[in-house]
């Protein structure tokens, strides 16, 4: 068989693959569940093999093909503990390396360039390249870390709906429509919380852009706030040469109206997405064995 390559994108709401060969052609895409490493181990490696496995079947190949191929897998929380190390270990082909989602958002957006790059879905993350050095923030997870990510905008607005339930906090059209969804009982709403996932939080993320748009006084708050976090992460990691600044992630457009103009002022069309990156990464990581084949 032909050489091949896959590059994945574990995102905390559904998992992408696709596989190439060595010229990085793209052979077929595939897609499963979330790869939430930190909240949900053991489904997310399931939906990492899923992935590819749809890919290959989608290039007209045997599933079973996962055992002699070169991946690369993105995700968020490769880079806490040893989760990358476990992940790589637990993986079924030949050849295979496990990545931070920051990492792949880069290479996707900025190709060999220098810059930085913010991805804003479930999670979110930062990093950028600066003269060949990459530098990260961020990719803690949602129970400490994730601002500005659709799991913390979901998150904030439960929490805005409750204090303005309980008269700590004044209500609005969307604190109101939230509590409606569960009958106006605090207790459905915690009890959706103490069981639902980051994925599950994120789902109110366009509630609130939404809320937004429309002048919604506490959704306008929400996304104010994730909008300075997300200022305070860019200037952390920009350099006064620094000619790029991307933007990826299922939110990163509805963010750019809240930015600052210091920001707005560098921001640039990414070449490609996450799952870009993670196949750009996958074929230099299958071209080094077939470097390493020829200097044999």
């Amino acid at each position: 068989m032909t050489e091949l390559a896959i590059g994945i994108d574990g995102g905390g709401s559904s998992c992408r693959a696709a596989v190439t060969d060595t010229t990085g052609r793209i052979l077929g895409h595939g897609t499963a569940g979330p790869s939430n490493i930190l909240s949900d181990l053991d489904n997310s490696l399931l939906n990492i093999v899923a992935s590819a496995r749809n890919a290959l079947s989608d290039a007209g190949l045997s599933p079973e093909a996962v055992s002699s191929v070169a991946a690369v897998v993105g995700v968020a929380g490769a880079n806490v503990g040893d989760y990358a190390e476990r992940i790589e270990r637990a993986l079924p082909f030949a050849r295979r390396r496990v990545v931070t989602d920051a990492t792949t958002a880069l290479q996707g957006a900025l190709g060999d360039c220098d810059g930085v790059i913010g991805a804003f879905g479930t999670g979110s993350v930062y990093n950028a390249r600066r003269k060949g050095k990459l530098y990260g923030i961020g990719g803690w997870g949602f129970v400490v870390g994730d601002q500005a990510s659709g799991a913390r905008l979901g998150r904030d607005l439960l929490e805005q709906s409750l204090l303005a339930h309980d008269g700590v906090r004044p209500s609005s059209p969307v604190t109101k429509t939230v509590m409606a969804e569960y009958g106006d009982d605090p207790e459905r709403v915690v009890e959706f919380a103490h069981v639902s996932r980051p994925n599950d939080f994120a789902r109110y993320a366009p509630v609130v852009f939404g809320a937004a748009a429309r002048g919604d006084p506490v959704a306008t708050a929400i996304v104010q706030n994730a909008a300075a976090s997300i200022g305070e992460s860019l200037d952390a990691l920009l350099w006064p040469e620094c000619q790029a600044i991307c933007l990826l992630g299922g939110l990163a457009k509805a963010y750019r109206p809240w930015l600052a103009e210091r920001h707005t002022a560098l921001l640039r069309e990414p070449k490609g997405d996450v799952l870009q990156g993670a196949i750009e990464l996958a074929v230099k990581f299958c071209g080094k064995k077939e470097e390493a084949r020829h200097d044999g």
